[in-house]
């Protein structure tokens, strides 16, 4: 073969590789360690503040662990999933946690993620459905101003403390 037709089949063969479609780094549907979520959440702390140091527990979620039991007896109902074979259920009592954490620190999704080890799309879903199941069984419980003069009240109230 002369020098001409072996450049025209390398050239040849260069087209043929473009047009095959390039494989795809496999993705992943969940990270790797969010998989591990009983491991590394901050539901296991939270049981070891509750048999060691009560206080602890108190200022972690802003409530003591009779009143964290009460809630989440009151929302389990709303806030329950169905368990699936595609993934693990959460739980309500992270749902409430991740929550009630959230509410507590107003830490953003993503440093969120790191606490409770589920994913800040997951814990944006989760923490609007908890909160919207919280009002719903404390609607008795939660005065809301009706004037525009109670709201000033209310928030002279907070800038005072």
């Amino acid at each position: 073969m002369d020098k001409d037709a072996l450049i025209g089949i390398a050239i040849y063969l260069a087209c043929d590789d473009a047009k095959k479609p390039k494989k795809r780094k496999k993705r992943y549907w969940v990270k790797e360690w969010l998989t591990k979520k009983n491991s590394f959440s901050d539901h296991n702390l939270l049981k070891e503040l509750q048999l060691s140091s009560p206080s602890d527990y108190k200022n972690y979620l802003r409530m003591d662990h009779v009143t964290f039991s009460k809630l989440l007896e009151l929302v389990t109902p709303y806030i329950q999933k169905q368990y699936t074979n595609m993934r693990e259920l959460i739980s309500p009592a992270q749902r409430l946690l991740c929550t009630l954490r959230y509410l507590a620190t107003g830490v953003n999704f993503e440093e969120l993620k790191f606490i409770t080890a589920i994913a800040p799309q997951t814990l944006g879903k989760i923490i609007i459905e908890t909160c919207q199941a919280i009002t719903t069984v404390l609607k008795d419980n939660i005065k809301i101003p009706a004037s525009e003069e109670e709201w000033k009240v209310v928030s002279d109230d907070f800038g005072t403390k």
